[in-house]
């Protein structure tokens, strides 16, 4: 049985957009988000940059598949090294995102291909949940400060509108099914930079699955010729629980390197 969670790739227009406030404040912020609008209002309009920087850089991915016993114990593991970049491209006012994972060592990829192992794909994008695209399909709730590692961030939490477009689905047996996640994010109230989600789905039996949970952590990365810092995904873990089997995936994203590609969509006139 082969699950394949996609985080990215082809983004559909949703079936219905509910009437849900969206803050897409273009206008200077104070120097610390008063009120939930002010927060969302930054992190917005620092996910829509942050989106446009993640598309010029490249990186290693490094990544752990491990499927589970009944007991928790590993069964089988196995490890890759990839080539990492996003391609972003827009056309008809939809977003349309493409993850690019080349092996490192291509012959080991092909025999990996019949493992019996979680696919998890596009999970460093799940800001996306605060992009401008995304946001009127969620709910967010602030939950207060709270200290992390010396610094004071504003705690939120987001949940997924029925019938919404969606970041998250899942691939099973040929099909795609569109998820709708729940989760918390950690942001600097200052800037608008995400440090951390913790992202879940659950309760989804009629397809088989049980719970998909998912933590992104994002570090500082610095460039020689940039005077900015940039938070970039640096750890991603997946695990997956169906009602016969469990998996658990990690990836880690190291050795930065700006990129830079244009791409250009055009429609044929008829």
């Amino acid at each position: 049985m082969r699950i394949e969670m996609t985080g990215c790739g082809r983004l559909r227009p949703c079936r219905a957009v509910a009437a849900v406030l969206i803050f897409v404040v273009r206008a200077s912020v104070p120097a610390a988000a008063d009120t939930m609008g002010e927060l969302l209002a930054r992190t917005q309009e620092h996910t829509e940059r942050f989106l446009d920087e993640f598309s010029d850089v490249k990186c290693t991915e490094q990544v752990t598949q491990e499927k589970l016993k009944p007991d928790g114990k590993v069964e089988l593991r196995e490890r890759s090294t990839f080539d990492y970049l996003v391609l972003m491209s827009s056309t008809g006012g939809d977003l349309n995102l493409n993850e690019s994972r080349l092996p490192v060592h291509e012959a080991a990829a092909r025999n990996k291909k019949n493992l019996p192992l979680l696919v998890s794909n596009g999970f460093a994008t799940l800001f996306l949940v605060f992009h401008p695209y995304y946001a009127a399909s969620f709910e967010f709730t602030d939950l207060g400060e709270e200290p992390v590692a010396g610094n004071r961030l504003r705690k939120v939490g987001f949940r997924h509108i029925h019938d919404t477009r969606t970041p998250l689905a899942l691939a099973l047996r040929g099909r795609e099914f569109a998820l709708e996640p729940s989760g918390l994010a950690w942001i600097d109230p200052q800037s608008g930079v995400i440090t951390k989600m913790m992202v879940r789905v659950e309760g989804l039996d009629d397809i088989g699955l049980k719970f998909m949970h998912s933590q992104i952590d994002f570090a500082p990365v610095n460039f020689a010729d940039k005077k900015e810092t940039f938070w970039y995904p640096r750890e991603v873990s997946v695990e997956v629980e169906t009602p016969k089997q469990h998996w658990r995936n990690d990836h880690r994203f190291t050795d930065y390197k700006q990129f830079l590609v244009s791409t250009e969509e055009k429609v044929a006139s008829q």
